[in-house]
């Protein structure tokens, strides 16, 4: 099928990346050494993968501005678009060698995101989408799951680790949350958390704290895919907050309701 300059540019850069990842995951799962070694490996993995993928997209719109994990932010030519990248979604899992982890690359114009990927590299699975062109699996057409009872819908979130300071605020969104739905899955990347909603994988996720680089290319994926994206906090920017919520649009308001009260 068709698809935009950008986003065949886009997904070249994430496979590539991808590919790079896939070959330091099969060592990763190998080693034997300390955390902080096993940590220091990744860590190459992650920065070697962001280097690939800032090649292939400044390589091929030179004027576009860029925003990423490792490297930090550098404004374009055009003020009017940038890169927002994450090379690797998902570094817990690929540290411990879980195959879930993700490349997501997203294409903001004019404060709007127009274009996104996300990249299973070790299942193989690319979710992507283009504003008013509809979301994708691969070949396939994405659309959320048409669920609209709470008690049969799966949620996904990110539990908090580390002592961070939201941990209560979470446990009382799940408190709340669990008792009136099928089940909640935290899989610890937000990226594959926002395309499998889009899949109809999840009937829905939210999740605070976030960097807009865990969620811009799930927001448009999500829309695209007939799917509801809103701030957690109503009237902010999520991608400045991080705090996102989303699901299908039949539960949305009971779904938010739950999260936002609690």
């Amino acid at each position: 099928m068709a698809v935009s300059a950008n986003l065949n540019v886009m997904m070249k850069a994430a496979r590539k990346a991808g590919r790079a990842l896939a070959k330091d995951f099969r060592e990763v799962e190998n080693l034997q050494v300390s955390m902080k070694g096993a940590g220091d490996f990744v860590s190459r993995a992650d920065i070697n993968a962001e280097q690939i993928i800032k090649s292939e997209l400044m390589n091929a719109r030179p004027t576009y501005g860029w925003i990423a994990e490792e490297g930090g932010e550098e404004p374009g030519k055009d003020p009017t678009r940038r890169w927002i990248v994450d090379p690797l979604d998902g570094t817990t899992n690929f540290l411990h060698g879980l195959p879930h982890w993700a490349v997501s690359i997203a294409l903001e114009h004019k404060g709007q995101i127009v274009s996104g990927v996300v990249y299973d590299a070790a299942k193989d699975e690319m979710f992507w989408a283009e504003k008013g062109e509809g979301a994708w699996m691969n070949e396939s057409r994405l659309r959320v799951s048409g669920r609209a009872k709470m008690i049969e819908s799966i949620f996904a979130t990110g539990v908090p680790f580390g002592g961070r300071r939201d941990l209560p605020q979470t446990l009382q969104d799940l408190a709340r949350l669990m008792p009136a739905c099928a089940g909640v899955r935290r899989w610890g990347a937000a990226a594959l958390d926002m395309a499998y909603v889009a899949a109809g994988r999840y009937d829905g996720f939210w999740e605070r704290r976030l960097n807009p680089w865990d969620i811009a290319a799930g927001i448009v994926i999500v829309r695209e895919a007939g799917g509801l994206v809103e701030p957690l906090d109503p009237g902010r920017d999520m991608l400045e907050t991080g705090a996102v919520i989303c699901s299908n649009e039949p539960i949305f308001d009971k779904f938010a309701k739950v999260i936002r009260d609690a």
